[in-house]
């Protein structure tokens, strides 16, 4: 059985975003096309698939961190704001996009509140059992493309 560990970070996530695009809960909001991911932003993403994108990469922190809060994701997902000639200040991302992304796995049933004395949104088995498919799907598709180069 493989997991996520086994597979590079940026191949899974482009990986499980195609994934994300099949299920219907995890839907592009429409006001996601206008919105900055964060205050140290100057402008929206351009790229067209960045809400699956992201969703996929906090997928991927529940998987590694075990229990993940908005809070907590919004600093990993911050930026350094450029104030001009000032210097450079930090700020946090969007809660509203990461909050979205958690209700949205909380509907598709890959994550639920935690029940233990850490607050916020842990994988459940189905969402376990998904990001483990996901990763196995890859780890095959690289197998193959060997066994191709070496004949």
């Amino acid at each position: 059985m493989a997991n996520v560990y086994e597979v590079e970070p940026k191949k899974y996530n482009i990986e499980l975003a195609n994934a994300l695009k099949e299920i219907p809960e995890f839907g592009m909001p429409e006001w996601a096309y206008f919105v900055k991911t964060g205050s140290g932003k100057e402008r929206p993403p351009r790229e067209n698939d960045w809400w699956y994108r992201r969703s996929a990469s906090i997928l991927r922190q529940a998987y590694v961190k075990g229990v993940v809060g908005v809070n907590k994701l919004r600093v990993k997902y911050g930026n350094k704001k450029d104030k001009g000639h000032k210097r450079d200040k930090f700020r946090k991302a969007s809660g509203k996009v990461i909050r979205t992304i958690l209700q949205q796995g909380e509907k598709s049933g890959f994550l639920q509140k935690s029940a233990g004395k850490k607050k916020g949104r842990e994988l459940t088995k189905e969402g376990l059992k998904f990001l483990n498919d996901v990763s196995e799907e890859i780890i095959k598709k690289e197998n193959s493309e060997m066994g191709k180069n070496t004949e």
